[in-house]
């Protein structure tokens, strides 16, 4: 029944967009996104405008959604159909889950955690959680998940189709790994340096400028590179030991299998969020090459590598575990 996710995501999808499309509220692209900044500077929808776009919305996710229940039925009835279909389900995953979401869902998931374990002493002050997810952030959230769902019906109609899962992915997964370690170190070790005083990007004295103006900015930008340590040490699992059987040092967990949603769903999420991210920073940076700034958005330029990279050594990792991907229904 996996298969048929996606048929479940657009039917809800959809009625949602037919309740903008009658002038309803929370429509969460251009002119209904609180942020017009961001929506009409970094989303490529933040220029529609409710009463035109929401229609259209609204027939494109019922199309999207006929499709996915076309694949679904050819992969129950074991009856594989054409590329043209499938190919449709690949393209419609690639723009829910990395063209469509802007930076805010990988800020949400970068910031969330660490005011988890700040709102216990008062810090940051003024930051909230609701603050970090507001709708159009969740709304992105939810089109990455149903990016997931068509990919999954995709991809099983794609080794129905050929009669065999091609093992591309697992020749590549360890240097998909190595490449998905690396980059993330890139970005943390300018949040470090920029904790200790050192000006990666900015002079000295906007350092300290910013320091008096938002006091403990830079330790909050140290929180989020040791994230991304953190999301480093996590990735050399999905080709380590201890990423398939919980360490002894792991209390009550010691010497279990690690469930493979564990490893492969955050993965998968952080995977779409940074290539999301990057690509719309690339975006900007081609837009206007003077904005590019070694510390603030260089880090990011290299994420459209990261994202891709994560997503084949998390799928390379449940490919190992698991079996072939998409599997059968």
């Amino acid at each position: 029944m996996k298969t048929f996710g996606a048929v479940g995501w657009a039917l809800a999808y959809g009625l949602l967009a037919l309740w903008w499309a009658v002038g309803g509220g929370g429509f969460p692209f251009g002119d209904g996104d609180p942020d017009p900044a961001i929506a009409k500077g970094m989303s490529i929808l933040g220029w529609v405008r409710q009463e035109r776009a929401a229609p259209v919305v609204a027939a494109v996710v019922f199309g999207a959604g006929a499709v996915a229940l076309w694949l679904a039925v050819r992969v129950r009835r074991q009856r594989p159909g054409g590329r043209l279909v499938e190919g449709t389900a690949w393209g419609v995953a690639v723009f829910l889950g990395v063209l469509l979401p802007d930076y805010r869902p990988l800020v949400a998931l970068g910031h969330v955690p660490v005011l988890l374990v700040g709102m216990p002493f008062g810090w940051p002050d003024g930051v909230t959680i609701a603050s970090q997810l507001p709708w159009p952030v969740v709304n992105q959230l939810v089109c990455m998940g149903g990016a997931w769902l068509f990919a999954t019906v995709a991809a099983a109609h794609r080794r129905l189709r050929l009669g065999r899962e091609v093992d591309s992915i697992s020749r590549w997964g360890v240097a998909a790994t190595w490449t998905a370690v690396a980059v993330p170190l890139v970005y943390a070790a300018t949040r470090y340096a920029w904790a200790l005083g050192i000006p990666v990007g900015f002079s000295a004295e906007q350092l300290r400028a910013m320091d008096r103006e938002m006091p403990g900015i830079w330790w909050g930008g140290a929180a989020m590179g040791t994230l991304a340590v953190l999301g480093s040490v996590l990735t050399v699992g999905l080709v380590r030991p201890w990423g398939e059987t919980f360490p002894r040092w792991i209390p009550l967990l010691r010497g279990r299998r690690v469930p493979v949603p564990v490893a492969v769903v955050p993965a998968m999420v952080v995977a779409m969020a940074v290539t999301s991210a990057g690509l719309m920073f690339t975006r900007h940076v081609i837009a206007d090459p003077s904005s590019i700034n070694l510390g603030i958005n260089g880090p990011a330029v290299l994420w459209p590598l990261w994202g891709p990279a994560l997503a084949v050594a998390a799928l390379a990792y449940r490919r190992r575990r698991t079996g072939p991907v998409g599997g059968h229904p």
